[in-house]
């Protein structure tokens, strides 16, 4: 385990907690590695009844793929295999055996949003930013299954809007578009109303639960689609070098569409 990412088993509830609050919880890939792990490994003789993912530091859930990992990407091949890291890592998570709650405080962009929008419940803080600046920051894209999944919680037309304008959401409109349940005051709030709502969920027919995660799960991954083109096409791409330089720059990129 990494101390980048900790979990800790509170009664029947497994708490998972992105921790490098240094950088508002970045990801490495060493921390989608470690999420997966738990995910695929939660036992099913009833010990764990519920998986609580969470941000330390106070400031976010996750902001995104740490991005001085980008910097070694050279090859259409290195694209692809980040991609389809990111499909098994939040595939890992829509197949955890056991519900999955993301609580979430502050900042929740890019890969840490797919990882919230990929648990089966969203409660937040009125502090929560949701969204996925990318049009604004990298210039590279979502795939099509992560695409999916998104549309599936809020509607195809407000995550296009939402991509394209690269702004990010507040907890109210969040929680008028479906996206969270629950908006609490602050972040002690948040994560007592988590530990409630894991243990009201433990009272639960775990099969009920574990099946209807499932056939949800079949009948948006009976929509997938190819998408190695696109994907491709944006991370091999001269923004997204340059993109890339200006976000660790701090700079304003511009962009040429090449």
């Amino acid at each position: 385990m990494t101390g980048d990412i900790t979990s800790e088993l509170r009664g029947s509830s497994l708490w998972v907690t992105f921790n490098r609050p240094e950088a508002r919880n970045a990801l490495t890939f060493a921390m989608y590695e470690e999420l997966a792990r738990l995910c695929e490994t939660v036992p099913t003789d009833g010990t764990v009844k519920a998986m609580i993912v969470t941000g330390a530091g106070g400031k976010a859930f996750a902001a995104g793929t740490d991005m001085t990992q980008f910097r070694a990407f050279e090859t259409p091949q290195d694209a692809l295999d980040y991609e389809n890291e990111i499909t098994r890592v939040l595939g890992a998570v829509d197949r955890c055996p056991v519900p999955t709650i993301a609580a979430i405080h502050g900042a929740c962009t890019g890969g840490g949003a797919s990882i919230a929008a990929a648990c089966d419940i969203r409660i937040a803080t009125d502090a929560l930013k949701f969204g996925f600046p990318i049009a604004r920051t990298l210039g590279n894209c979502l795939n099509a299954g992560n695409l999916a999944r998104l549309s599936e919680l809020m509607g195809a037309g407000r995550v296009r809007e939402m991509i394209f304008t690269a702004r990010l959401m507040g907890a109210d409109e969040a929680l008028s578009v479906g996206l969270v349940s629950e908006v609490l005051a602050d972040e002690a709030a948040l994560l007592e109303r988590a530990d409630a709502l894991a243990a009201r969920l433990a009272g639960m027919a775990p099969l009920t639960l574990r099946a209807t995660k499932e056939a949800m799960r079949r009948n948006r991954d009976a929509l997938a689609v190819t998408d190695d083109d696109l994907i491709t096409m944006c991370y091999m791409s001269e923004d997204f070098k340059h993109g890339l330089q200006a976000f660790l720059a701090k700079a304003k990129p511009e962009w040429s569409g090449r």
